[in-house]
């Protein structure tokens, strides 16, 4: 079990596999994720990393929250968001993870906040058939019908599917095929479609139906930190004295 990562979702698209055939992608952007904090079982009871996404305004983060960023040295960050791991699936405070933490074809499973509908019929929200279109039938074509039974148990049962607010809940579609990630502009291509609107977060993790591949890095594909440049050694200074 892996960490998972924070996206923004841009919205949809399509790219053109080799045979010539069009896929439909959504298109993801991770920016600037770094890991904020650790949740260990012998303190916290789980295994967990909190990772943040995104740049905030300083003066939009309450004073304990900045406390919080300080301790792992990383900027504001937008959204924040906790992934349980293995015990040995750890990665340093303030590293940040990249997009090609999930390889070409792998499967991953998004979580979101599906877009939110009002209130709607049973129709639209459950998909039901409607009553009959004549015979008898006026004003109640798309009604739900009955939703009761007689006098025992005389009541409706919890959970009866009817009218009412559709949408707006969070949502998680499983096993999407990862087409091609871009590091240097962090996208993600997912086929397919994913919950939520556009410029909503979403949350992709490995798929817990598919197995990880083994091409998958292990804990965390982390962008490595660039070396400072070598001191360029001065030539020793020559004796003017004895050149003369």
């Amino acid at each position: 079990m892996r960490c998972g990562l924070i996206a923004k979702k841009l919205g949809m698209t399509r790219v053109f596999s080799e045979d010539g055939q069009h896929v439909p992608v959504t298109v993801l952007e991770v920016e600037n994720c770094q890991v904020v904090a650790h949740r260990k079982s012998d303190t916290h009871g789980y295994n967990a990393m909190q990772i943040g996404v995104g740049t905030a305004k300083v003066k939009n983060v309450s004073k304990a929250m900045r406390g919080h960023y300080a301790k792992a040295n990383v900027t504001p960050k937008m959204k924040l968001a906790e992934f349980r791991i293995e015990e040995d699936g750890f990665v340093d405070l303030g590293s940040e993870i990249t997009v090609d933490h999930f390889v070409a074809s792998q499967m991953v499973d998004v979580a979101a906040t599906s877009i939110g509908k009002g209130f709607a019929g049973a129709m639209k929200r459950h998909n039901f058939g409607g009553m009959r279109a004549t015979h008898g039938v006026s004003v109640s074509h798309r009604a739900h019908g009955s939703t009761g039974q007689c006098q025992d148990p005389g009541r409706v049962f919890k959970g009866k599917k009817m009218a009412g607010h559709m949408g707006a809940t969070r949502v998680t579609t499983q096993n999407l095929s990862v087409v091609s990630t871009d590091v240097d502009r962090g996208l993600i291509l997912v086929r397919g479609a994913v919950p939520g609107s556009k410029g909503a977060w979403v949350f992709v993790s490995d798929a817990v139906k598919k197995s990880r591949p083994e091409d998958a890095p292990y804990p965390a594909a982390v962008r490595a930190v660039e070396a400072a440049p070598a001191a360029v050694e001065e030539a020793p200074a020559t004796d003017a004295s004895a050149e003369e």
